[in-house]
Parts: structure tokens; C-alpha cells; sequence
């Protein structure tokens, strides 16, 4: 007779970590395997299946099987002791500055470091930085975010993620933005160029000349752009931009332009040549969320590769390497494929305020005053 399969209870804390060593790029392929042995038993697969489809033995399915229900997943990135030299340190204590480097702060610092980790515990800096190597913990680095506190924030992002993936039929999609108050920088003294083992220099002062502002769009179809330089970023020059829009596709079809809430897009004057041109439709993406603008993807392609180390003697040398860069760009124009759904986006905006967000105070019922 067969034997049933295996059923592993896995708790929500160890489900998030196996997924994480999965995902890891420095996750040895072997701990990974076990990590999938764990979390297909889990959903009640046959050993034999199992193996399979990881491309293993049945005996190694039940060995790690059997490895986690004993000693959970700490089992699992142990490795069993051979020949070769024996590990100085055990799971448990390399368990325990793992937990320290993610839950607590030296004094005086805002996160650990290899020296100051090893002065706390005893170990060297290099075992340090080795066990961070393993569990993939870099506390020297942060990311940035911002969670969109605007009360519209999930009508506007089905609006905004809706043209991405089914835009309109016979209509041109245009993301717009303003990339303002570019500098025109020159260095102070001539940097050295790039040869074989060493890279190029440049110093770390400059000249200021001057700066500029680029209105760019970004049609999503083709990825083609439209921008113009102008001294300053008011409603005056975004409307001129905007005639330049209409010119550029002077057919009959519909125009939907993404942008954000910068007040200049929603001035009296805008709105009234809004009024005026009919097939032109304004979608706002929400507050805090340049992320949805495709054309802030595009900028970045232009301020690292034309914009950052350049040098620029007046604004005039700035503006031509701009619509160079462009004109280079359009020569063999590349999209922006966005590929997340709303309901997926969503999901993360949620789990990211109920974690991030503190709960609004309740307020309290006022007791109803007795009347004598």
C-alpha cells in the first residue's frame, strides 16, 4: 500500500521566512530546496510528487520532512556535521544575532554595524558579516516610501492602471510631467577620462549656470516622447505645452493625459482650454504617487544618461543635450510595459498601512447628560 502524504503545519511567521529564503539571491540551492520540500508537504503533495517535481529523491522529501517537524525551520538551515572543520558558533547563536541585528538599535546609532555587533556579542566583524550574508541582512541600507494618504486613492489608481492595461480604442494615452529646475552644471576643473582599470573623474564642486524645466510626455503605446525646455514651470507654459500636445496628434482621436495634482495642472486658465478642446481628457494619479507615472520612469533614462555628468557651460548647452537625448530616444523608442493590476497594488497599499499606519483614535461616546 502506499503511504498518505505527509500534511506540514506551517505557521504564518515561518510561511513568510521560507518564501523570503526562496526568493533570496544568495540563498544556497540547498537550503532553497528545502524550503520548497517544506512548503509543497504543506500543501498535502505526495513525497514521490514532491520529488518530482524538484527534481530529487523521495528519501531526501522525508528526511527534510521529518528534519522540520522536529526543529521547525532552524532544521532547515542547519547543516549536518562532517569531516571538515566544526562550526564555531551554534544555530541558536547565530539564530540570536539575527533576531538582535533586526529588532533592536546599539545606543547612540540608528542600526548596527559588523564592528559594533561584534562588540556586542564577541564575535568577530568578519563572522558578522558573514551570518548577515547568509540571512540576506544588509542594515546599512534603507528604502524609501510613501503611502498615499489621498481619500480618492483607490479610484484613481484603477483610473490611472485601467488606460495602462485597457486603454481605449482609436485614443492616444500620454503620461506628462515637469522635470523642473534642471541646473546647468559646469565642474571646476576638467575630470580625467575612463581607461582600462579606471574609471572616469569628475570633481565633486560645480559652476552653477542657470537652469531649466523640460515638459515632457510619454505616449505608453510606443514610448515616444515630446518635451520642451521653458524658463519656468507655471500654467502659462504648461498650456503652451499643451498646444504642442495637440499639434503633435492633430487627427481626430482621443487624448488622455496621465498627471499628477502639481497645482499649475489645475489652474482656472487650464481647465478653461480644457473646456476648449473636448477630445483631450486630464486623469490624475493619486497624491504620493509619482510611482504611476510612466514618464518619471523616462526621466530617469535622461538624468543618468545625458543629464548627471554632463558638463554645461550656459543653459543653451543644457537644453541641446536634452533634445539630443530625445531625438536619440525616438530614433528606436522603447515602452514602459506596466504589468500589475489594481487588485494586486492594492493588496500591498493595504498590508503596508495596516503595518505602517497607526489605528485613528476612537472616539468616545459622550454619556447622555441626565436631566433633573
Amino acid at each position: 500500500m502506499a503511504r498518505p502524504p505527509t500534511l506540514l503545519t506551517v505557521s504564518e511567521d515561518d510561511l513568510g521566512e521560507l518564501q523570503k529564503l526562496i526568493k533570496a539571491h544568495n540563498t544556497p540551492q540547498r537550503i532553497a530546496l528545502r524550503c520548497q520540500i517544506v512548503l509543497q508537504s504543506k500543501q498535502g503533495k505526495k513525497g514521490e510528487d514532491i520529488a518530482a517535481a524538484l527534481g530529487t529523491t523521495r528519501a531526501m522529501v522525508l528526511r527534510w520532512q521529518a528534519r522540520y517537524k522536529a526543529f521547525g525551520l532552524v532544521g532547515l538551515l542547519s547543516i549536518k556535521p562532517g569531516r571538515g572543520r566544526k562550526p564555531l558558533y551554534s544555530q541558536e547563536r547565530i539564530h540570536e544575532i539575527v533576531t538582535k541585528t533586526s529588532t533592536t538599535k546599539p545606543e547612540g546609532s540608528t542600526h548596527w554595524s559588523t564592528r559594533t555587533m561584534a562588540k556586542a556579542t564577541g564575535i568577530s566583524h568578519a563572522t558578522i558579516g558573514r551570518i548577515w550574508n547568509d540571512h540576506g541582512l544588509k542594515p546599512h541600507q534603507v528604502r524609501t516610501f510613501k503611502i498615499s494618504n489621498d481619500k480618492n486613492f483607490n479610484t484613481k489608481l484603477s483610473d490611472v492602471v485601467g488606460l495602462y492595461l485597457n486603454p481605449p480604442e482609436k485614443a492616444i494615452v500620454l503620461c506628462v510631467d515637469e522635470k523642473s529646475q534642471i541646473q546647468a552644471l559646469d565642474r571646476t576643473q576638467p575630470g580625467l577620462p575612463m581607461k582600462k582599470g579606471r574609471c572616469g573623474t569628475m570633481t565633486h564642486d560645480y559652476k552653477r549656470n542657470g537652469t531649466s524645466s523640460l515638459f515632457a510626455s510619454l505616449e505608453v503605446l510606443t514610448g515616444k516622447v515630446t518635451g520642451i525646455c521653458q524658463n519656468q514651470h507655471r500654467h502659462q507654459e504648461f498650456i503652451k505645452f499643451l498646444n504642442v500636445i495637440i499639434k503633435q496628434y492633430d487627427d481626430d482621436r482621443a487624448i488622455h493625459i496621465i498627471m499628477d495634482n502639481y497645482a499649475t495642472h489645475k489652474h482656472p486658465k487650464v481647465v478653461a482650454w480644457l473646456k476648449r478642446h473636448p477630445r483631450v481628457q486630464f486623469h490624475f494619479a493619486p497624491t504620493s504617487s509619482s510611482w504611476l507615472n510612466l514618464v518619471e520612469r523616462w526621466f530617469r533614462e535622461i538624468t543618468e544618461k545625458a543629464i548627471w555628468r554632463g558638463v554645461f557651460y550656459s543653459v543653451p548647452d543644457l537644453v541641446k543635450a536634452i533634445h539630443a537625448f530625445m531625438d536619440a530616444w525616438n530614433g528606436d523608442p522603447v515602452p514602459f510595459k506596466w504589468t500589475a493590476t489594481a487588485e494586486k497594488i492594492l493588496e500591498k497599499v493595504e498590508r503596508a498601512r495596516a503595518a505602517l499606519l497607526p489605528e485613528p483614535p476612537r472616539k468616545r461616546k459622550k454619556k447622555a447628560e441626565t436631566v433633573k
